[in-house]
């Protein structure tokens, strides 16, 4: 292996070596010539520095070869929200374990894959995510000094419990161990949108972009940011910008399609965001455990029906429902949820009943297993809606917002509000669920609520005709950050 190194700027030789190895000892090499190429630069390195170079992430080729490949799957996952990724990227990390157990960065990557698909996919149960923390703390106590195990401890704290300031704690220490680390800084700013801090969390999206202008999840989410402060054509270019890098990325696809729904309730606009999309679609229901997603009816019936709902064509609706095929129980009690909230919907009370009562006592249970799931709490109070059991309706889906309040987190707090209002505009609140949507309106939240969105979405319908809701609609609402 040779190798070089030049001053770019002024096109100067300084420093170059061979190295003649055994190829088994490839990762060893990376080391030595890492620590060459610092002293050729008379670089003053830490002792965290200088024992990061010295060591090796592993001294197993094979096993770094498997970890690389659950780094590629693990991209695909998170992109795609794609369950067969999920799978592939787990048993990739596995397999390098297996082949060198005191390997940290595996490890780290196994609980971070395992955190995603409980956030994104199905949530864990406490003895899960407490599983996942063990593997975490297994990694550190391999490498105390791992950006990569800093990082997934961030993101139990962030995924496993929402407690954004551990987390930040965490990707700052990442940041601290790794200056450039693209994926630190992303996160940072994560936190940040969640505390309400828009301005600097896309200060800190602007940065990790300069620092990875390649990774399409930072571009699609300064997109998704640009949505909630009602900026919505900024949010629309940054959002083609991720997608002109992956075409297939769920985040920049759904921030384009609430965008442009948001923006002006023009549904066949929002609809042409799907093109080309034939398999992203099956996926893209925005339900059964994505963390943010689970606040109202939306998240219930999935994006393609809930285009259907927004054009009252409810026979599409109903058609497009029954063509899902669904391969377990958790599946099929979606779909029985989703048919008890197109009946509500409809007006077709009897129909929602039937539907309600077989799904009653399975969400019951589901509520038992995770008490804190929202999307649980989202589905069971339509249910409630559907057996006329209003107040118990309202109750669920107040204890849902409360748990999760606009103060707690500025991102998710808005949509449970949102998903909290529907319910009380057809519980018989409705001065309580105008209230809501003007408070809503006054503030960064342009995915839960628009004025172009409440003109043409049935879920209102009860309360359409309202003096205050109609004033609603003539209202200002708000652009930017709050000053």
């Amino acid at each position: 292996m040779n190798v070089q190194l030049i001053d770019a700027r002024a096109n100067r030789h300084l420093w170059a070596k061979s190295y003649d190895r055994d190829l088994t000892d490839v990762l060893a090499v990376e080391s030595e010539v890492s620590q060459e190429i610092a002293e050729a630069l008379q670089a003053n390195l830490s002792s965290t520095e200088s024992h990061a170079l010295a060591s090796a992430k592993t001294r197993d080729a094979e096993a770094y070869d498997l970890f690389l490949r659950g780094e590629y799957e693990w991209h695909q996952a998170e992109s795609r929200f794609d369950m067969d990724a999920y799978d592939r990227t787990e048993a990739f990390y596995r397999q390098a374990l297996a082949r060198d157990p005191n390997f940290a960065e595996a490890s780290a990557g196994l609980a971070r894959i395992r955190l995603s698909r409980h956030w994104h996919i199905s949530p864990l149960t406490s003895p899960e995510l407490e599983e996942a923390k063990s593997i975490i703390d297994h990694s550190l106590a391999l490498a105390p000094n791992s950006p990569e195990a800093h990082f997934a401890l961030g993101l139990f704290f962030y995924y496993g419990h929402r407690q954004y300031e551990n987390a930040l704690r965490e990707f700052n220490r990442a940041l601290e161990l790794q200056p450039n680390n693209a994926l630190a800084r992303q996160w940072c700013a994560y936190v940040y949108r969640r505390r309400g801090e828009w301005e600097r969390s896309l200060a800190d999206f602007q940065r990790a972009q300069e620092l990875d202008p390649r990774d399409a999840e930072i571009p699609a989410n300064i997109g998704s940011t640009y949505l909630e402060l009602r900026l919505w054509k900024d949010a629309d270019r940054a959002a083609l910008r991720a997608l002109g890098i992956d075409p297939q990325n769920m985040v920049a696809t759904v921030s384009l399609l609430f965008t442009r729904l948001c923006a002006t309730g023009d549904v066949e606009s929002a609809r042409r965001a799907l093109d080309g999309f034939p398999e992203a679609i099956k996926r893209l229901t925005l339900s059964g455990g994505d963390g943010d997603l689970g606040g109202g009816i939306v998240s219930i019936i999935g994006m393609p029906v809930y285009l259907d709902v927004m054009q009252r064509r409810f026979t599409d609706a109903f058609q497009a429902l029954e063509k899902e095929v669904v391969n377990d129980d958790h599946g099929r009690l979606q779909q029985l949820v989703r048919r008890v909230a197109l009946h509500v919907l409809t007006g077709e009370p009897e129909a929602a009943k039937s539907a309600g009562e077989e799904a009653l006592p399975l969400l019951e249970a589901r509520l038992r297993q995770l008490p804190n799931d929202t999307f649980a709490m989202t589905e069971l109070s339509w249910v409630y809606l559907a057996l006329g059991r209003n107040a118990d309706a309202l109750r669920l889906s107040s204890q849902a917002a409360d748990l999760i309040s606009i103060e707690k987190d500025a991102l998710f707090g808005p949509i449970l509000q949102m998903g909290l209002a529907q319910i009380e505009s057809r519980a018989g609140a409705p001065e309580e669920a105008i209230k809501r949507l003007r408070h809503l309106l006054s503030i960064p939240a342009g995915q839960a609520v628009s004025i172009a969105t409440l003109k043409i979405d049935p879920v209102w319908d009860p309360i359409r005709n309202r003096p205050d809701f109609q004033q609603l609609l003539s209202g200002p609402e708000q652009i930017e950050p709050n000053k």
